[in-house]
């Protein structure tokens, strides 16, 4: 155990995630890797029957760090009302932020509302405005089950993780892993610096332009949900959809 600045012992604290820290680091043990696929598999089942019958979402990403009533959580709030009209349920983080303000669109808007929330060192209190909630454990089960249950994917000004999230949802669609879904990059002046970078991409042959047909770049909510109406709700209704049957066994 070692000291802090006054001589007392530090006591060391295992913050959110630390598993998945070590799982990282590199191999352990056979028997250490294997109980933790376990615990990973465990963590897929319980939040597939948490979200298997939230209907067919949009995903919201944004920062946890926006304050209630600024300009960025007004527009999320309005963002997930209107995603709520076209009959989709709005998913989020569940946190705050940008997160609360989509959330609480569309229970505003008589919609539905979940959230896919972590635990993080900071930032990680659920929201209030959630019909249901998954509280994960590893970042890589949430981002999946978001992906998952989602037929587009709305980003709003945010930081690391808000852009590492954009990037995902843009590799899968390049990848035809899901299946031309739209993106909308609400607020043109925060985003619009990543565009330089995307023309230099296909100047230098890095990607293809149909890459970013699926993008829309915008400032007004009015044309977001029109895209969204547009590609989400088509590919659902031409999605074959499965039969789903409650189990009462299973507490549905």
């Amino acid at each position: 155990m070692s000291s802090n600045h006054l001589g007392r012992p530090a006591v060391t604290q295992e913050l959110p995630g630390h598993e998945e820290k070590y799982f990282l680091e590199g191999p352990r043990s056979r028997t250490k890797e294997f109980f933790f696929s376990l615990k990973i598999l465990f963590e897929f089942i319980r939040g597939f029957r948490v979200l298997h019958f939230a209907g067919p979402c949009i995903a919201v990403f944004g920062s946890a760090r926006v304050q209630p009533g600024s300009d960025y959580y007004e527009l999320g709030r309005k963002m997930g009302a209107g995603i709520a009209t076209l009959g989709f349920t709005v998913m989020t983080g569940g946190g705050p932020g940008i997160m609360e303000a989509a959330n609480r669109g569309a229970k505003e808007a008589g919609g539905k509302s979940v959230g896919c929330n972590i635990s993080l060192p900071r930032e990680q209190a659920a929201n209030k405005y959630l019909d249901m909630q998954f509280n994960c454990k590893y970042f890589f089960v949430r981002k999946v089950l978001m992906f998952k249950y989602s037929y587009g994917f709305l980003i709003l000004p945010g930081g690391i993780g808000t852009l590492d999230e954009f990037s995902e949802a843009l590799t899968l669609i390049q990848t035809h892993k899901i299946l031309n879904f739209p993106l909308v990059l609400m607020n043109r002046s925060y985003w619009e610096p990543l565009m330089p970078l995307f023309h230099k991409m296909i100047e230098k042959y890095m990607i293809d332009p149909n890459d970013l047909q699926y993008i829309l770049l915008t400032d007004a909510p009015d044309e977001a949900i029109a895209h969204f109406q547009k590609y989400a709700v088509e590919k659902y209704h031409t999605k074959r959809e499965a039969e789903f049957h409650r189990l009462i066994f299973l507490g549905e």
